[in-house]
């Protein structure tokens, strides 16, 4: 599983879609959601403002498993 390691408190769906490469721009997030399922903890979602903490787990299929990682720790 990789990582997205973030130094804030969270960082939004559409933030970590763009941070995996999945899309080039941030107002390529709400197409690429309503075209893809996308995973979050292992239920689909689809809100690019979802907020995404350290622990939590993305599946992006096709491009990957992702766990987003505090570099600070905090959770």
């Amino acid at each position: 599983m990789n990582e997205i390691v973030i130094d804030t408190e969270f960082i939004t769906l559409g933030q970590a879609l763009k941070l995996t490469d999945s899309i080039s721009s941030g107002g390529m997030a709400k197409w690429f959601l309503h075209e893809n399922d996308v995973y979050v903890n292992g239920e689909i979602d689809k809100r690019r403002g979802r907020k995404l903490f350290h622990g939590d787990v993305v599946n992006i299929p096709g491009v990957g498993r992702y766990v987003i990682v505090n570099k600070n720790g905090e959770k």
